[in-house]
């Protein structure tokens, strides 16, 4: 059980979690590829690919070699994509395609660190403009993600400016920790794989959500607590079963999702793009 009232004499502290298979059930950025398709920035072929790799990473995880292969394939897929045209796209779809695939445990953990008087942070691999609208419907304090280059034209020019990924991430950490006065010890980490040891390794309270065979393997030898995390549940599902004060961004993201999906609806059927060929 996480302590629920945290000593403000002591150093600040702060709950970092990984997104993709620890918070929500599937890879946040293969997860907008219909709508990427539907917005005219993929192929059908496209399309498949990622829907291939979003089974290969929910049936075994990726290790190094398939995540470098990964971030190769989706550099070279977003080169020439309009940056701002993917925002509206992520902004109008988010509540379809993320809400429903938040794990239930995950968003109670957030809320427990937040009464707790933790910062929240999402650490993720997949890129900034998918991670930050997903970090504010979670109600994140802070979010690391993948930051790709973008051109004088508004466009990703398929280069990665900042990876947020391996030991990348326990940097991120360990700056946020400096600038922000948390100390490390005190602090909680959270995520499914095995290349995000050294992020587990830099808090005092690691945990392996959903672990990968290798992750396992480390958790257990290094004694650090695993987690199962099983139940997907909408937010607007799960807020009036709360026994705790929902935090405001929670609640905001709860009442306007079906707002928002309509939205969508409306903005696709007045919008016409053109499909890539």
């Amino acid at each position: 059980m996480l302590r629920l009232v945290e000593n403000h004499s002591l150093p600040r502290a702060a709950a970092f979690f990984d997104l993709d298979k620890t918070v929500i059930a599937k890879s946040s950025t293969l997860t907008f590829s219909k709508s990427f398709y539907q917005g005219g920035l993929i192929n059908r072929r496209a399309v498949l690919r990622t829907a291939y790799a979003q089974f290969v990473f929910l049936a075994g995880g990726a290790d190094h070699d398939q995540m470098e292969r990964m971030r190769e394939y989706l550099s070279a897929l977003c080169r020439g994509w309009n940056v701002q045209l993917v925002k509206e796209i992520v902004a109008e779809t988010l509540h379809d395609l993320i809400d429903p695939i938040i794990y239930d445990e995950a968003a109670s953990l957030i809320e427990e660190h937040h009464i707790a008087g933790r910062d929240v942070v999402i650490v993720s691999t997949s890129g900034a403009e998918v991670v930050e609208p997903i970090g504010e419907l979670l109600g994140a304090d802070r979010v690391v993600a993948t930051r790709m280059v973008v051109g004088d034209d508004g466009c990703f020019t398929g280069e990665v400016e900042y990876y947020a990924y391996g030991p990348i991430k326990a940097e991120a950490i360990k700056a946020l920790a400096e600038s922000e006065g948390y100390d490390l010890a005190r602090c909680y980490a959270y995520s499914d794989s095995a290349t995000d040891v050294p992020m587990l390794a830099s808090v005092g309270h690691p945990h392996a959500v959903n672990p990968d065979r290798a992750l396992r393997r480390e958790a257990v030898a290094r004694g650090w607590t695993i987690l199962d995390f099983h139940r997907p549940v909408r937010l607007k599902q799960r807020l009036p079963a709360l026994s705790v004060p929902a935090r405001p961004a929670l609640v905001a993201a709860a009442a306007i999702g079906a707002a928002a999906a309509t939205a969508g609806l409306v903005w696709y059927a007045s919008r016409r793009r053109p499909t890539v060929a």
